[in-house]
């Protein structure tokens, strides 16, 4: 027991000496999640940039003008009589959008012609665009109906009977699950989700492999031959240190008054068992793959299209089939699943449960390879280190490194 709490605090020492790693480990987390705050705390995009070009200039067109200037998301940077060069002037000022008024537009109106305004849209920025698309439909369907309804209280018709007229059935819209449609809200959990597998894989990735690159493995082998030994000092480090991540991270949210629908009793399971996965997954590819460099390599391979693979940010319906399926075995797409379910729709735990389980079984499928890999990795060791001459003692380390 002794040596179990020397080699113990010898692991401690060896996770604290690399300031990389430690740097990584407990800023990551909390400088990513004070930076995405900062970049998505406005939640909602505001005045887009559009251009007006109104070859009509008449008060209808006025109209149209002020009702676009009216939208929150919306802004007329700019209004010409004509514009020749399109896509030079979208090139160069950047707008979202073009708004056309023909030329007799309100003539038009008048004469029941029906006018066409025409509008361009910069879909270089696919979020921007669908935004302004949006508002640009609210604000052009809305002064529509007022033209309509204008036009056929011109024709005698009471307002009421207008309205009524024009309007064949009433839409009502209720947004729910984050209805103010803050981006805040639907980026940050995501992203720090990702950044909590990706650090966890950085710092597992090293652990095993450090050790037979430096010969400190030969001395856990030494000391017992059974794996779960070797396991429980690398898993102990990273039990502690874990937590607190976890508690800035939380910390954080308070702090920014980030109110996400995540009470701890629902929350606790599913985040113990992303840990579980992503520390066994790690350690594995430590073991497999002996090499620091190699092991943190593929393992970012894996980290680095786990957010797109895990369906947050483009439903995984409209993957491949393969690639869908494959996204099943990165602890990021459960966890994200089940973070989106508590954060959005306030699911009860037996909700979650699908996800939950499926962490379960990465995290039980890791451990038993990992555990079997450890075993036989251990015992060949020992079998190398016996066969050693007993002079040769003080190389053993030396000479079992590779």
């Amino acid at each position: 027991m002794k040596e179990f709490f020397q080699l113990l605090g010898l692991e401690f020492k060896r996770f604290l000496s690399n300031r990389v790693i430690v740097a990584i480990f407990f800023m990551a987390p909390v400088f990513y999640g004070l930076l995405f705050q900062a970049v998505y705390r406005k939640a909602q995009l505001q005045d887009l940039p559009i251009l007006v070009v109104d070859a009509d200039q008449t008060p209808s067109s006025a109209l149209l003008i002020d009702a676009l200037s009216d939208n929150p998301s919306l802004k007329v940077a700019e209004v010409l009589g004509e514009v020749q060069y399109l896509k030079e002037k979208m090139l160069e000022e950047e707008f979202m959008a073009v708004v056309q008024i023909p030329q007799d537009f309100e003539a038009d109106i008048l004469q029941k012609r029906h006018p066409e305004v025409r509008v361009d849209l910069n879909m270089v920025n696919l979020l921007e665009a669908n935004l302004a698309s949006r508002n640009l439909q609210l604000v052009l369907a809305s002064l529509n109906a007022g033209f309509e309804i204008e036009g056929l209280k011109k024709q005698g018709m009471s307002p009421p009977q207008a309205a009524a007229a024009y309007e064949a059935f009433q839409i009502s819209f209720h947004k729910l699950y984050n209805s103010s449609g803050s981006y805040l809200y639907y980026m940050l959990p995501g992203l720090l989700a990702a950044i909590l597998q990706q650090v966890i894989f950085l710092a597992m990735a090293i652990s095993f492999a450090r050790d037979f690159e430096d010969g400190h493995f030969s001395r856990l082998a030494k000391a017992s031959p059974f794996a779960g030994y070797s396991l429980l000092l690398k898993i102990l480090p990273i039990a502690i240190f874990l937590p607190v991540n976890y508690a800035l991270m939380y910390w954080g949210f308070q702090y920014f008054q980030i109110e996400f629908l995540m009470p701890l009793d629902k929350l606790l399971p599913l985040v113990f068992y992303f840990s579980l996965a992503a520390t066994f997954i790690g350690l594995l590819f430590s073991i497999v793959l002996p090499s620091q460099l190699t092991a943190t390599e593929l393992l970012m391979v894996i980290s680095t299209p786990a957010f797109v693979l895990s369906g947050f940010s483009w439903p995984r319906s409209g993957m491949p089939p393969l690639l869908a399926e494959a996204a099943n075995y990165i602890p990021l797409t459960p966890f994200i699943e089940g973070i989106r379910k508590l954060s959005y729709y306030g699911a009860e735990l037996s909700q979650i449960e699908p996800e939950i389980k499926q962490l379960q079984f990465l995290a039980l499928s890791a451990f038993v390879l990992l555990f079997v890999v450890v075993q036989i990795k251990t015992l060949l060791r020992r079998r190398k280190l016996n066969a050693l001459p007993e002079s040769d003692s003080k190389f053993q380390a030396e000479s079992l490194k590779n």
